[in-house]
């Protein structure tokens, strides 16, 4: 398991010109991003050459860039951006074989499946946010430090200056209280 980084103030590093920084991205993000982008396509040399042209433009351009709230999203977005280009210029090439063009239309969703799913996404990020608000503080807080900073339960005990214990019942609870509320929205 990757031990967990400050993905922000690596980022923010990295924007500086910070070999070492833009390194410790690369090394911790290539795998997640790689296993994202199988999700997008099959191409695995397709995918292997837009996450090289990605890092490669990254370091280009780190003077430019501006800073960021997640790096793993930023990240992703620029993956799929990328991938999605490649695919449809590639789609654009071979136009004229009608077997390609069909096949690769019938594999793509419906504009109405598209617009239901990012509906649907929005409607549980409407829902998991209001469950946020079931929480104490102290469970919240137990929440984002472990699924949103990605942090062990030792880092959060220390961090939130109590035993591991704590930590399990207090995100045990969280999700608890969570998974009932979101039953409950789902019910009603």
């Amino acid at each position: 398991m990757k031990n967990s980084i400050n993905e922000i103030e690596l980022w923010d590093e990295f924007r500086g010109g910070s070999h070492e920084a833009f390194s410790t991205l690369y090394q911790h993000f290539i795998q997640p991003l790689y296993s994202y982008s199988v999700g997008i396509t099959q191409d695995k040399d397709l995918i292997k050459d837009c996450l090289h042209d990605l890092f490669v433009e990254l370091w280009k351009n780190h003077s430019n860039l501006g800073p960021t709230t997640s790096v793993k999203f930023y990240l992703m977005a620029s993956i799929k951006r990328k991938l999605i280009r490649h695919m449809d210029g590639n789609l654009k090439s071979v136009n004229n074989h009608v077997n390609y063009t069909r096949d690769y239309v019938e594999d793509l969703p419906s504009q109405e499946s598209v617009l239901i799913l990012n509906e649907v996404q929005s409607e549980m990020n409407i829902k998991v946010a209001n469950t946020l608000h079931l929480l104490s503080k102290r469970q919240r807080e137990a929440i984002q430090l472990k699924f949103y900073k990605n942090l062990d339960t030792d880092q959060i005990s220390e961090q939130m200056n109590i035993n591991s214990q704590s930590v399990y019942n207090l995100i045990f609870g969280a999700l608890r209280v969570m998974k009932n509320g979101l039953t409950v929205n789902r019910l009603a």
